[in-house]
C-alpha cells in the first residue's frame, strides 16, 4: 500500500514528535502485524494531532475492514470511499456498546458503557427496524448486547447499528417530512453527531420487538445525522421471546 499524504506535528512546540515521524507505510506494517489492534491505535492517537490524523485516515479504516470485511464492502459499494461520520467512530460502534446514564438519551437506569469482543451486524435483522416503506435502505443492526437482572428495569439490551448512505436514506427523508426534532442536549456516542429519536417520530414498527426478542412496547431507538444507529429494550423472557420468534416466522 502506498501512502503518499503526509503530515507535520502540530500538537505543540515541545513535543517531540517535531524531530519527525516514522515514515507511514513503516507504521502501517507495524500495526498490520499487529492485526490492527484497536487498543493500539487509540494509543497511538493520543501520542499527538499527525498520529491521530493518521489512525483517523488509515488504521481505523483497516481495522473496519479486517473486522467486518463484507459489511465494509457494502457500506462503500455507493461509490464513496469513505463511510458517513468517519471511521474511527465507525470502528467504535463495532466494538463498544454504550451503555446509558440515568437522566441521560434513555431515561431509565445507569449502566456504563464497556468494550464487546466480537459482535454480529445483520443486513437482513436492519430491515426488521424499518417501516415497510423505508425497507429498500440498507441499515446493519448488532444482536443486542444483554444486561441482565437490572431490577424493576428486568434484562435491558442494547443494540446498535450503521445505515449505508444515510444522507440519501428515505428514513432521514421521512424523519425531515415528518419534522422530527433533533434531540436538544444529548449526541450520539460515536460520532458526536445530533440524533433524531425514532420513537417519536413514530418509525418503529412492531417487527423490531420480534427480531429483538423484546417487549413490544418496550423498545427505543435513535439515529444521528451520520446514520449511526443506537436503542435500548427490555428483553422477554427466553420462552416468551422463543415464541415470539416462532410467531415473527410464521
Amino acid at each position: 500500500m502506498i501512502i503518499t499524504k503526509q503530515y507535520r506535528c502540530i500538537h505543540s512546540a515541545s513535543c517531540k514528535c517535531t524531530k519527525g515521524h516514522l515514515n507511514e507505510e513503516i507504521i502501517f506494517l507495524v500495526f498490520q502485524q499487529l492485526n490492527w489492534n484497536p487498543k493500539s491505535i487509540a494509543s497511538l492517537s493520543c501520542v499527538c494531532k499527525w498520529f491521530d490524523d493518521l489512525a483517523k485516515r488509515v488504521l481505523w479504516k483497516e481495522f473496519c475492514k479486517t473486522r467486518a470485511p463484507k459489511m465494509m464492502l457494502d457500506l462503500q459499494s455507493s461509490g464513496s470511499h469513505s463511510v458517513d461520520g468517519n471511521w474511527r467512530a465507525l470502528g467504535k460502534l463495532l466494538i463498544y456498546c454504550s451503555g446509558c446514564n440515568k437522566g441521560g438519551l434513555f431515561n431509565s437506569i445507569h449502566i456504563p458503557g464497556h468494550f464487546v469482543y466480537r459482535t454480529r451486524f445483520s443486513r437482513t435483522s436492519g430491515k426488521s427496524f424499518l417501516l415497510p416503506q423505508c425497507r429498500t435502505d440498507v441499515l446493519y443492526v448488532s444482536d443486542p448486547c444483554e444486561h441482565l437482572d437490572q431490577g424493576d428495569e428486568g434484562d435491558i439490551g442494547f443494540f446498535r447499528g450503521i445505515f449505508k448512505s444515510f444522507a440519501s436514506s428515505k428514513v432521514r427523508k421521512m424523519l425531515i417530512k415528518r419534522e422530527a426534532q433533533l434531540h436538544p442536549t444529548e449526541v450520539c456516542p460515536y460520532c458526536k453527531a445530533k440524533l433524531w429519536s425514532m420513537l417519536q417520530a413514530k418509525m418503529i414498527p412492531a417487527s423490531a420487538s420480534c427480531r429483538l426478542g423484546a417487549y413490544e412496547d418496550a423498545i427505543e431507538y435513535y439515529v444521528c445525522l451520520n446514520g449511526h444507529v443506537l436503542g435500548i429494550c427490555t428483553l422477554l423472557p427466553l420462552s416468551d421471546s422463543e415464541e415470539a420468534s416462532d410467531h415473527s416466522d410464521a
